[in-house]
């Protein structure tokens, strides 16, 4: 069982950064695949970014590219998701996830989730 805590959300500027953290409960955190997803109101919950156990592998959504980066550091069991020129449409509810599958763009292979934590951009 794993256990996620997302925190470091807030309201932002357009073109200012945020950055979020998510801490995970357990001994086995570095053999987890992470990832951020977001859901806006209304919207699909869609991946965002993606780590590998080890940190090596990253991925992110094109929407991202470039401005979005995702890291990790397993020996606090925490992920981060630093985020620069933020955008309106930047503006959801992020969510933490773990796997043990990997890393991919897909939401069902996430079986661990935390409970999100609200990303405001304002224009």
């Amino acid at each position: 069982q794993v256990q996620l805590v997302e925190s470091g959300g807030g309201l932002v500027q357009a073109g200012g950064s945020l950055r979020l953290s998510c801490a995970a409960s357990g001994r086995t955190f570095g053999t987890y695949g992470m990832a951020w997803f977001r859901q806006a109101p209304g919207k699909e919950r869609e991946f965002v970014a993606g780590a590998s156990g080890s940190g090596g592998s990253t991925s992110y959504a094109d929407s991202v590219k470039d401005r979005f980066t995702i890291s990790r550091d397993n020996a606090k069991n925490t992920v981060y998701l630093q985020m620069n020129s933020l955008k309106p449409e930047d503006t959801a509810v992020y969510y933490c996830a773990a796997t043990s599958l990997g890393i991919a763009s897909i939401r069902r292979i996430y079986k661990y989730w935390g409970q999100g934590t609200q990303v405001t951009v304002s224009s």
